[in-house]
């Protein structure tokens, strides 16, 4: 895709003026930094950063049974959500692997969001639609929707200034109707970076006026805009799977380490395959790896004496952590924490050590 075909996010030109680097990324131009990976990292994990999450795809499922449809495409406990919650889970095949990550918001007794990544959203809507009854509506109102993410320890402070609450009151994977800077607004406790955070969803033409608001709100409080680099370095040391790295059509939620998200005591497209495997038990674990003398990157051999063993799905430098980070996939007798194996970075091969995950955790309030 041309720069010319690339879709621009209702923010774009804030981006710009921000000084912003510009990257494709799954069919849209999208900020990668503005003031350095690392910086960017520091300030979330430290006071507040402000992601423009636009590209995301959302769903709206509205019916009588919208809820039950959903229940039966999505691997989590999604009957069980009442108003104002909302969970994440796995859209997953008929063959148990994985369709898409989401996460799944109870808008109204009837109504749905569904929110998927960028780069899924026309194969996810076909899903949808190809497995939804007749009396569930569903309307995909991704091009229409901006999604700005306050996240870190003071988002919730810089947030209330400018919502029409305090959003302190709502618990994790809550959400409400409000208004963010005079503009009508779902918030939800809920995001991608380890930390505590909100995520607003509205509609594109409020976006630049919502954007500007928390980035003024937040500036006495160190708040920074930050790119998709640092999205990823924080997500990673959360070890928070990215689709496309960890998890695609080819792997199942067990060997992912996503067992967490099967409700296997309810009918689910995929249901009996998952369970097989979770009762044979997979050959292959993802693993968090230490590594020790180089950066391990997307598709890096794993290697175990020399022997090729493995993949590695993510890789970078931890800057919250202090160290180089990885996950792999890897037989699952090699999977336990201590291992020592390799990464084949530049054709040497580089120790590295098996770790628990996550790589970095929040201390509780």
């Amino acid at each position: 895709m041309t720069t010319e075909t690339l879709r621009r996010t209702p923010l774009y030109e804030k981006h710009r003026a921000l000084g912003a680097k510009m990257v494709p990324f799954a069919g849209w131009e999208m900020p990668i930094q503005y003031s350095g990976i690392v910086a960017e990292h520091r300030a979330v994990r430290g006071a507040a950063g402000l992601f423009d999450l636009s590209h995301m795809g959302e769903f709206y499922l509205e019916g009588a049974n919208a809820g039950r449809a959903l229940d039966r495409l999505v691997s989590s406990d999604i009957a069980g959500l009442e108003t104002g919650q909302a969970r994440y889970g796995l859209v997953t095949n008929e063959r148990g692997t994985i369709v898409d990550d989401v996460i799944v918001y109870r808008v109204a007794p009837e109504r749905y969001m569904v929110v998927v990544n960028a780069a899924n959203i026309d194969k996810d809507a076909a899903h949808m639609r190809r497995h939804l009854p007749s009396d569930v509506r569903f309307f995909d109102g991704s091009l229409m929707t901006a999604l700005i993410a306050p996240q870190g320890p003071r988002a919730a402070r810089i947030l209330s200034r400018v919502a029409g609450m305090n959003v302190d009151d709502l618990m994790p994977f809550g959400l409400a109707e409000t208004k963010v800077a005079g503009n009508v607004a779902t918030i939800a406790r809920t995001g991608y970076t380890g930390e505590d955070g909100f995520e607003v969803f509205l509609r594109n033409e409020y976006a630049p006026a919502v954007w500007d608001a928390l980035l003024e709100a937040g500036k006495d409080d160190g708040i920074l805009p930050i790119g998709l680099g640092a999205r990823d370095t924080l997500r990673l040391e959360a070890r928070f799977s990215l689709y496309g790295n960890e998890i695609d059509e080819t792997t199942n939620p067990i060997e992912a380490g996503l067992a967490w998200t099967c409700k296997l005591d309810k009918e689910f497209l995929g249901r009996d395959a998952i369970a097989k495997v979770k009762e044979e038990g997979p050959s292959r674990r993802i693993a968090g790896l230490a590594v020790d003398g180089g950066v391990a990157r997307h598709g890096h051999t794993v290697t175990d004496k020399g022997r090729e063993i493995g993949a590695v799905t993510s890789g970078t430098y931890g800057p919250t952590v202090e160290k180089n980070i990885a996950l792999a996939y890897v037989p699952v007798p090699l999977s336990k924490v201590g291992t020592a194996l390799a990464v084949r970075i530049r054709e040497k091969d580089v120790p590295a050590t098996v770790v628990k995950t996550p790589f970095y955790r929040r201390e509780a309030k």
